[in-house]
């Protein structure tokens, strides 16, 4: 196909069935967000917030956009700047990993780091800051209602589409923004009200569930505060998952499907695996896998995986 903008290739990314990993007697399926064009479910957010803030007048030709983000709203806004024609300048917590801030910068944007000490809340106010000082547009992507509107228009129609005369007993996601587990969560809800609605959290930073928020290791989930775009209302069930296996499940997934998504992919699915233990036998779950697992290359999910030479296993393992 033959597309006029890199832009139009971002949505309808393909749902997938686990064929090896998948509890016994349950379906589960994935959506695949890392076949987005910046590789993650955040390029849905980047081009709804700003194509709704150029057609509203509050984004001027050439403003420039800032943005505090865990990564991936960073890169898909730098993506859509790009395309667009705007200066981007994204804050981000210092300790998220290295090749989110090189991608940002390889897109032509401006990174500022803000001390891990000051959460997730150091980097919404330092954009705040910034924003208020230099007239920057400034996407808010935690209470903008675009974010889940376009949720609504694209990610849940897409999914019943594709399960239209199927079942679909359970739609699992995640929460950064709440963008996603809200409007899709909305649509899904609406058309098809039997479907149950689980939504995974971080179990050091169960917010939605009541706890106390702490440092996880699950990136672009859960701040330290619940954005404003999220509707808690939606989800029928909240299941709290570890950082280690969120960990395993997505290396799992990458060695026994073949799949490569990055922890929070691999947290949506250990969820789903939980609720899939006291589903009904034959239930079939669709789950969200936010991005690709190349975000993660200097993460915990890669620290026993090595660069060297497979010789030593050659010499062991087959006798060669």
């Amino acid at each position: 196909m033959i597309y006029d903008s890199i832009l139009d290739t971002i949505g309808n990314t393909p749902v997938v069935k686990l064929n090896h990993i998948a509890p016994q007697k349950q379906t589960v399926f994935v959506k695949v967000e890392s076949f987005n064009p910046m590789a993650s479910v955040k390029d849905r957010l980047a081009i709804a917030i700003i194509d709704a803030a150029k057609k509203s007048g509050e984004l001027k030709p050439g403003q420039t956009v800032i943005e505090a983000t865990s990564g991936n709203t960073g890169i898909a806004l730098a993506m859509v700047c790009a395309a667009k024609g705007h200066p981007f300048v994204a804050t981000m917590v210092e300790t998220f990993s290295i090749e989110r801030r090189k991608i940002m910068k390889a897109l032509g944007a401006k990174v500022i780091l803000t001390p891990a000490s000051e959460r997730g809340s150091g980097m919404v106010k330092r954009a705040e800051e910034l924003a208020n000082k230099h007239g920057w547009f400034l996407s808010k992507q935690f209470e903008n209602e675009a974010n889940p509107r376009y949720h609504r228009n694209t990610t849940g129609p897409e999914i019943l589409r594709d399960f239209a005369g199927r079942d679909l007993n359970f739609f699992v996601s995640g929460w950064g923004t709440g963008g996603t587990m809200t409007g899709a969560g909305e649509i899904i809800k609406l058309a098809r009200p039997e479907t149950q609605i689980v939504v995974a959290e971080p179990e050091n930073a169960a917010l939605l569930s009541g706890k106390d928020w702490s440092p996880h290791k699950i990136q672009g989930w859960t701040p330290d505060f619940i954005p404003k775009v999220l509707n808690k209302d939606i989800a029928d069930k909240f299941v709290p998952v570890s950082d280690n296996e969120s960990i395993e499940v997505a290396k799992k997934l990458a060695r026994e499907e073949g799949i490569f998504t990055g922890i929070s992919g691999g947290a949506s699915l250990a969820a789903c695996f939980k609720a899939a233990s006291d589903a009904p036998e034959n239930s079939t779950f669709c789950v969200m896998l936010p991005d690709t697992g190349e975000r993660y290359l200097s993460s915990p999910l890669f620290e026993d995986i090595t660069d060297e030479s497979d010789e030593q296993w050659l010499s062991n393992a087959l006798g060669a």
